[in-house]
């Protein structure tokens, strides 16, 4: 708030304090102009606010005091930032996530009670304290099960002298090696990775894990990650995994048959499932720059993730380290249509297209001086045409409000073929 004293108004400066508001309000204005419709610290509003204010006391029938009162008004609003209706359509993609979620529980919960009862007749007991295997041969022990609860994974990993492991216990209660170098964790931890890609954004990282294991060793490390270890030596009980639990969501199991070595507990029915969500199926050849952003968010928020590769530029999505990268930044767009925003709406008078390489056969002035017979020789001297174009996206959280700025995404199309989505990575 501007002190009174110093911006004091009387009959004799009221015109030059009008205009030093006013140089305020603009600031205020601009500041809000260059937000477009998102919300922040306006630097200028207290000082511009106050001003009007003051000014508006002192002479409230002055039409050029009216007029900044107004203006101060609409910024007001202005700063409160865009809003929209959601639809129940915009959020449909949770409400469908939560019932895929509430069956694959149920899944999931079954399969684990059935894994239990067929092992039953070979699971330990009690878990802890653990056997103590200075007093108890491994005869007594291999090829009977455990359960593992709180297995923390990757805080309790560690690379040994015969292996790599999960430790589960303390010295005081005694250890239990989980083996994670085989197939055996490789294949049922990667489909818990799919089943959170494909099916259930709401299960984020795991990193407390309820394990079936079999006892097949005992051996003797230091359960310490790094290289240099600074504790001693503890016999532990080594214990392959079986299946892996994340109660209510997932359960995973090791096929050796399979080529991803691991399943999860009805992972042959997800698709049929999802299809009925989808409301883009595929990526029409005359697609436009905007439809195609509109696609691309729509596969993002329906799990289509087939859909979403088949949206982004080929050169990008070719090789393991490509693929990583796709994987990586469809968990991040996983996680912020379910922890920041819920809808992105496009911008389509805010598209931007231009030739970065080769001839533009559109321009306007060369068309009306030469015929397309013309033009369409001077293209095929150019070479190769590359054409990008810029699509500004609005998000907004669960309430309507628009997230910060409008975004641009960057598109590609080479010779006048499909457009494709070059900067995937980038948030709506």
């Amino acid at each position: 708030m501007v002190d009174s004293t110093l911006f004091n108004v009387n009959v004799n400066n009221l015109t030059m304090r009008i205009q030093q508001a006013e140089v305020y309000l603009k600031e205020f204005e601009n500041e809000i102009k260059r937000a477009q419709g998102g919300t922040g610290i306006f630097r200028s509003k207290e000082d511009a606010l106050s001003r009007v204010m003051i000014l508006s006391e002192f002479a409230p029938d002055d039409p050029r005091v009216k007029d900044l009162f107004q203006r101060a008004k609409a910024c007001v609003m202005g700063a409160a930032g865009n809003f929209i209706d959601i639809t129940p359509e915009m959020t449909q993609y949770l409400v469908n996530e939560e019932n895929i979620r509430k069956l694959y529980a149920e899944k999931s919960e079954n399969a684990w009670n059935r894994v239990l009862s067929e092992h039953q007749d070979r699971l330990l007991p009690k878990v802890f304290p653990a056997p103590d295997v200075t007093e108890t041969p491994i005869d007594e022990l291999k090829d009977q099960y455990v359960v593992l609860d709180e297995v923390r994974y990757p805080m309790n990993q560690f690379v040994g002298i015969t292996g790599e492991f999960v430790y589960v216990g303390k010295r005081s209660s005694g250890m239990y090696f989980l083996k994670i170098d085989s197939r055996k964790w490789l294949g049922p931890y990667e489909a818990v990775k799919r089943y959170r890609r494909l099916v259930d954004s709401t299960m984020m990282e795991v990193d407390k894990w309820t394990v079936l294991g079999k006892i097949t060793d005992f051996t003797l490390e230091i359960p310490e990650a790094g290289e240099t270890k600074v504790g001693g030596a503890v016999f532990g009980v080594v214990v392959e995994p079986v299946a892996l639990y994340v109660p209510g969501h997932v359960i995973g199991f090791y096929d050796g048959e399979r080529e991803n070595s691991g399943y999860f507990e009805g992972e042959e029915e997800v698709a049929g499932i999802k299809e009925s969500w989808y409301t883009e199926k595929i990526v029409p050849d005359d697609v436009t720059p905007e439809r195609l952003v509109e696609i691309f968010r729509q596969a993002i928020k329906e799990k289509n993730f087939d859909l979403y590769n088949e949206c982004i530029q080929p050169e990008r999505r070719q090789n393991p380290i490509q693929l990583d990268n796709l994987n990586y930044f469809w968990d991040l767009h996983q996680e912020r249509f379910h922890g920041e925003y819920v809808h992105a709406e496009v911008q389509p008078d805010m598209t931007e297209i231009k030739v970065v390489k080769g001839y533009d056969t559109s321009n306007s002035l060369d068309s009306y001086f030469l015929s397309k017979e013309e033009r369409d020789k001077i293209a095929q001297r150019y070479g190769e045409k590359i054409e990008y174009a810029s699509v500004a996206t609005i998000a907004f959280d669960k309430d309507g409000k628009q997230l910060g700025s409008p975004v641009r995404r960057n598109l590609i199309r080479k010779n006048d073929g499909r457009w494709y989505v070059r900067d995937y990575e980038i948030r709506f």
